[in-house]
């Protein structure tokens, strides 16, 4: 089917969905009516759905069936800015199709496959009728912000009912070159250190050099950024540490800066936990002597996986099944909220679009791809649930 088709009545349910959702301008921490729209599709699959809000985020869980095995498909309405939108090509909340994808903030993270979770969801359920166990959709507006009122804030509570997932399949843009070619099975953690040394402010003309925090953390900064970790294995790369932001002085030229901060970031796997590192930065950060100062230390996120077993079995077979294509593990990129299940022992696996556009301006997904994706994650369903 053409373009033009496709922009009038020749939509599918998931592109037509995926369109609608688009439309929603809902910039983290923002939802931005998404969910209303979800919960009656949900709802009308025979799922009990209900609303976990937190402070301004909102959270939904739909559940269908009950007890062992629980199937969780777990995704997030919220997309990070567009930025300019003048560097678009066509306004990033207007879903536009051009030459068989389909462009529009959160095309491809994870518009398009939230709406193919829905559909693969109401499908199954539609045509499943008695089925073992627990089926579950959780969606939140916050994966893309802090993170702190969306599943984070979640968990505790499915915890107090017995619900925590055995499975958890997260509708991550996990593809590299083509749909199914790569899933994640596990994710590095994530940590963010701010190193504060302090020095004395002062005229450019008259300061000791001593003084001037920068000077002194030269050699630091310098051994911070040759960091090498060797800890990576057969599942997950080595640990890494990047720089983030240095901020000092007042803006003046001729005033020395009375401090320093130094921001950085780490990836550790499961072989580098948070606080053994942490011990590691300070002794680093000792030795060096850069005078008076502190680290602030936050791990927003604990690494997991791999995982083994039913739940990455099940994907390969679907998308073998489905695709034609056996995906590759993988560990890689960023963080993701499968992060508040997969310490917990839930089995979590990633699969979704392409994500080479995601983040950018002019972000995109092909259609066909978006229209392959339900059947995918009802493949998944249907053998997960039939036990």
């Amino acid at each position: 089917m053409d373009d033009k088709a496709y922009n009038a009545a020749g939509r599918s349910e998931v592109l037509a969905l995926a369109m609608a959702l688009i439309a929603r301008p809902s910039v983290t921490p923002s939802d931005a009516g998404c969910m209303d729209l979800l919960a009656p599709r949900l709802a009308a699959a025979g799922m009990d759905v209900e609303y976990l809000d937190s402070a301004d985020v909102r959270n939904l869980l739909a559940l269908h069936g009950s007890g062992r095995p629980h199937l969780m498909l777990l995704g997030h309405t919220d997309v990070v800015p567009p930025g300019p939108e003048n560097e678009w090509t066509t306004p990033p909340f207007e879903p536009t199709i051009r030459s068989g994808c389909l462009y529009g903030r959160g095309a491809a993270d994870m518009k398009g496959s939230v709406a193919a979770m829905v559909v693969a969801a109401k499908r199954a359920l539609d045509s499943a009728g008695e089925h073992a166990g627990t089926l579950s959709v959780l969606l939140t507006s916050d994966e893309e912000g802090i993170a702190e009122h969306g599943v984070r804030a979640v968990v505790p509570h499915l915890q107090r009912r017995g619900l925590v997932p055995d499975f958890c399949l997260v509708a991550e843009p996990s593809s590299r070159e083509r749909l199914g070619d790569v899933m994640r099975i596990g994710r590095r953690g994530s940590i963010q250190a701010r190193l504060t040394i302090r020095g004395v402010q002062g005229h450019t003309a008259y300061a000791s050099a001593s003084d001037n925090p920068v000077h002194r953390a030269g050699s630091l900064l310098a051994d911070l950024g040759r960091l090498e970790f060797d800890d990576g294995d057969e599942f997950f790369p080595a640990t890494k540490l990047q720089i983030s932001n240095l901020r000092a002085g007042t803006g003046a030229e001729n005033v020395t800066p009375g401090s320093l901060e130094v921001w950085f970031n780490l990836r550790n796997n499961p072989n580098s936990l948070a606080d053994s590192l942490k011990h590691r930065m300070e002794q680093l950060i000792a030795r060096h002597d850069p005078g008076p100062w502190s680290l602030d230390w936050h791990a927003s996120g604990i690494p997991f996986g791999p995982a083994e077993g039913l739940l990455p079995e099940v994907v390969r077979a679907s998308c073998r099944e489905v695709l034609g294509r056996v995906p590759e593990a993988d560990t890689g990129g960023g963080t993701s909220d499968g992060r508040f299940f997969g310490p917990l022992g839930v089995s979590v696996v990633e699969l979704g679009p392409v994500n080479r556009s995601i983040h950018q301006v002019d972000e995109h997904v092909s259609v066909a791809d978006l229209e392959s994706l339900p059947t995918v994650y009802e493949s998944v369903i249907r053998q997960i649930l039939a036990g």
